[in-house]
């Protein structure tokens, strides 16, 4: 099964934390697939149609005192397997890391 880690951030703190483990321990075992680090929400841009016009924003899509700062795929064999995989991240710094299945789109799991 594959999941999403979205880990949570401060966004007043600018909070950094360590995914050296889970890179060691998900990296050796086959269980990370992708991982990446995310720009702070200030330099994104959002887009979005309302009444067939094309809008597009600076800035984050909403306001927000966390956001999502490393996002990383896994393949496990269990939910489980995955929430276990994600304590090796928590810690003071992540202010919470959300454990996501993912679906195909036919809304499979996959």
């Amino acid at each position: 099964m594959k999941f999403l880690l979205n880990v949570y951030v401060s966004t007043a703190a600018g909070d950094a934390f360590d995914h050296e483990r889970l890179l060691a321990v998900a990296g050796r075992s086959g269980e990370l697939i992708d991982g990446h680090t995310l720009a702070d929400p200030s330099v994104s841009t959002v887009v979005r149609v309302r009444d067939g016009v094309v809008q597009v924003s600076e800035g984050p899509y909403l306001p927000a005192a966390h956001h999502v700062a490393v996002q990383c795929l896994l393949d496990c064999d269990s939910r489980d397997r995955a929430v276990e995989l994600a304590t090796l991240m928590a810690g003071d710094q992540a202010r919470g890391i959300e454990v996501r299945p993912l679906m195909d789109l036919s809304g499979m799991e996959m």
